[in-house]
């Protein structure tokens, strides 16, 4: 627990705010709720961290706070895209009840109302966003639009994609001069926030969302270094020859030609090379981050949480890009770390299942803030201070965004992976795919049609039911998404589904 403020620490955090030129000194408070920090990667898979087993990478700053920290190995985004991943993060709800994805439609307000930064701010913390926020609020109506820089103390936020030029994001233009590629302006922006923070009194939350490494790649120049004429260790799944068995419709879309159009067959090591300098810009930012707590002496009541929006499949089975529910994909990187735990600096790593519906409800407990009703979501600090125990036997992993074909429910356990390819239309018939991740992580045997595994497969098949059932029961009636639960149900026929998977305008 944050002690109360001593003469060093104010002297400390006064000393931050002169040598940064921030505004006047306000009083301490006694709240000694935790700060919290959230940092979240676009498009960041696992192996392009030390931590998680890489060694051809360079992620100093990351890899210690996993050392100071802890590791888990089996986290998954419920949905692997950035806008609908988003919403679950922030509201701990999966993408059926939050209602809000590309080509569905945006975040109706009262959904937004439940998100961990407006309920943290209302509790009393100063809250800061800034990067790439990834969805709009509208109102109960779909039509008028929140500012959502009113929504914070701070606003360092853009829409859309965003820009890697600092001097493009209107809301980080201050920073352009001195941090002209966007990645270290997040940086300074967290920097300077928490200075400012320090001296304030309130227990804060910092929510930054890296641009990197999204594609189009575009590396700082500043880092240009790091990975010249660098060659990388291709993956064990690399190359089209380890994605035969993958149903025909995980080919119909852009992933699956990516593997060609982004170069990952011509030219692996260059692009690459730009990917991993992307991270490690995002690893430089994170020290950045990490040196202002200790200069400002809140190092030792700030928990720090770090992830991204979804994976990427750089090349594994012969795909590009994201969205499908394959592990490349949809398993993230998680870091996480208490410094008042007792279990400091001992390299710790949790198999326990876990999703980004977890870290909304996980930020609230931490800041004593009641979570609300309907949230997907478990407490991450469970397993922070016994991996052993578990918050999920499973989850669901959701396509409905591109080619029709495409769209898809998944089933995850700690163990085990179930996809069923429902779309039976144009030629296509619909295919199951079963995967043993525990002992076959690559994804390199469809066990689908195992005789041996039939009783493993039945009961995913009984867990892939009971979300078709909570999709039915409990998805928005808006933006589309009731219809999938029908179009997801595996006992129906095609005939049943047919005019239900036709591509649909936003706000239906």
């Amino acid at each position: 627990m944050r002690t109360p403020c001593s003469a060093g620490v104010v002297l400390t955090a006064i000393a931050c705010l002169i040598q940064w030129g921030i505004g006047s000194v306000v009083a301490f408070s006694t709240d000694q709720r935790p700060n919290l920090i959230f940092l979240m990667a676009d498009d960041q898979c696992t192996y392009s961290l030390g931590c998680y087993g890489n060694n051809d990478v360079q992620t100093p700053n990351l890899d210690q706070l996993a050392r100071d920290g802890i590791v888990f190995d089996n986290h998954y985004v419920t949905t692997a895209i950035c806008m609908a991943s988003r919403a679950t993060v922030m509201t701990g709800r999966f993408e059926f009840k939050t209602g809000c994805n590309f080509t569905h439609g945006d975040m109706r307000l009262d959904t937004w109302k439940t998100s961990y930064p407006v309920l943290l701010r209302r509790s009393g913390y100063r809250t800061a966003f800034a990067g790439k926020f990834g969805f709009d609020v509208v109102d109960q109506q779909g039509e008028k639009r929140l500012k959502l820089s009113s929504e914070f103390d701070r606003w360092g936020g853009g829409p859309g994609q965003t820009s890697y030029k600092t001097k493009a994001n209107a809301s980080m233009a201050a920073y352009a001069d001195k941090y002209p590629h966007s990645t270290m302006s997040y940086g300074a922006f967290g920097r300077d926030f928490i200075q400012s923070s320090a001296i304030s009194g309130q227990p804060f939350c910092l929510s930054i969302s890296f641009k990197a490494p999204h594609k189009p790649a575009e590396p700082d120049p500043e880092f240009d270094q790091v990975y010249r004429n660098k060659r990388f260790k291709k993956p064990d799944n690399f190359g089209r020859e380890y994605g035969t068995h993958f149903s025909k419709q995980s080919k119909t879309d852009r992933q699956y030609e990516r593997f060609f159009s982004w170069n990952y067959a011509d030219d692996y090591d260059g692009v690459m090379a730009k990917y991993h300098q992307q991270v490690y810009g995002i690893d430089q930012a994170v020290g950045m981050i990490r040196k202002a707590l200790k200069q400002c002496n809140v190092d030792h009541n700030t928990v720090i949480i770090y992830t991204s929006d979804n994976g990427f499949l750089c090349g594994s089975h012969g795909y590009g890009s994201k969205v499908l529910p394959y592990e490349e994909s949809s398993r993230v990187p998680l870091i996480v770390f208490d410094p008042r735990s007792s279990q400091f600096g001992q390299n710790r790593r949790c198999e326990a299942l876990t999703g980004n519906c977890d870290f909304m409800p996980t930020l609230l407990t931490l800041a004593g803030v009641p979570v609300p009703q309907g949230t997907d979501g478990g407490d991450l600090m469970t397993l922070y201070e016994d991996p052993s125990q578990s918050i999920h036997e499973s989850l669901p992993l959701i396509n409905v965004w591109g080619n029709p074909a495409t769209h898809s429910l998944s089933v995850v356990t700690k163990d085990h992976k179930y996809i069923l390819w429902s779309y039976a239309g144009d030629g296509f018939e619909a295919s199951e795919e079963f995967y043993d991740t525990a002992n076959d992580p690559l994804e390199l045997v469809n066990l689908a049609r195992d005789n041996q595994q039939i009783e493993t497969l039945r009961l995913m098949r009984r867990r892939y039911d009971a979300y078709v059932r909570q999709w039915a029961k409990e998805s928005v009636p808006y933006n589309g998404y009731s219809r999938y639960a029908t179009v997801f149900d595996r006992n129906l026929p095609w005939s049943k589904k047919a005019a239900l998977t036709k591509r649909r305008k936003p706000q239906e």
